[in-house]
């Protein structure tokens, strides 16, 4: 199921616009903005897809990190299980270096 960020209505998998308020679902996908956000955010430097613990074959596929530009869209054609795509995206960030005085 995709969640609608504009209504927060649920629509199938399959679904190119929102079953309730009629927006593009390939835009404004809850899934959607949350990876357009994570790719602009400077801290993340990857983005990995991680899934449920009981996903389909093909979602066993796209379990792995990948650089923030070839992310696959969420959720997937060709996923098979009967509650559809249940993948989702995870940033993966920057080291970061912690700046000032140590406590004594």
């Amino acid at each position: 199921m995709q969640t609608c960020s504009k209504c927060n209505a649920s629509s199938p998998d399959n679904a190119l616009s929102c079953v309730n308020c009629n927006a593009d679902l390939g835009e404004f996908s809850a899934t959607t903005v949350a990876l357009k956000r994570m790719q602009a955010n400077p801290r993340i430097r990857a983005i990995r897809i991680t899934i449920a613990h009981d996903a389909c074959p093909h979602c066993y596929e796209l379990l792995k990190t990948y650089p923030k530009d070839q992310v696959p869209h969420l959720p997937h054609e060709g996923c098979s299980h009967e509650d559809g795509c249940r993948c989702f995206y995870e940033p993966v960030l920057e080291e970061t270096a912690i700046v000032g005085k140590v406590a004594e």
